[in-house]
């Protein structure tokens, strides 16, 4: 393994988990800092930062390859997917839900787990007419 490789898993790693920290800090309310993890959400972004001039310097730039939309049209569809699935778990999981928010997240999420199984069909599909 390279210095340059290694350097850029320590930076992505200390990075990932300091930003990580400073969005928990954030986010839990009964931690009550959400001043001092936003100071130390951007550290850890800094420090992500970081990574980029390294690679910059250490890999070589390659030819671009033209646009391969349905490659494109999955990633949407995927994320779509998963957002609505975390939708549907974040409204049955957040607090004491009721009736409807139960209902509403078990069909969100449902459904967004079907978009997200079906995503490799559709890529398949575009990929076959592509040829």
């Amino acid at each position: 393994m390279k210095k340059e490789t290694l350097l850029e898993i320590i930076f992505g790693t200390i990075g990932g988990l300091v930003f990580a920290i400073g969005m928990c800090m954030c986010l839990i309310p009964e931690w009550n800092m959400f001043q001092a993890g936003i100071v130390v959400s951007i550290v850890g972004f800094i420090i992500l930062l970081c990574i980029i001039p390294i690679y910059r310097n250490h890999h070589p730039k390659k030819e671009h390859a033209p646009i391969q939309w349905g490659i494109v049209l999955t990633w949407i569809i995927g994320i779509v997917g998963a957002l609505l699935m975390g939708f549907g778990m974040s409204r049955i999981m957040h607090g004491t839900p009721n009736q409807t928010d139960m209902i509403i997240g078990m069909i969100c999420g449902v459904i967004g787990l079907l978009i997200c199984v079906l995503n490799y069909p559709i890529y398949s599909y575009f990929n076959r007419n592509k040829e």
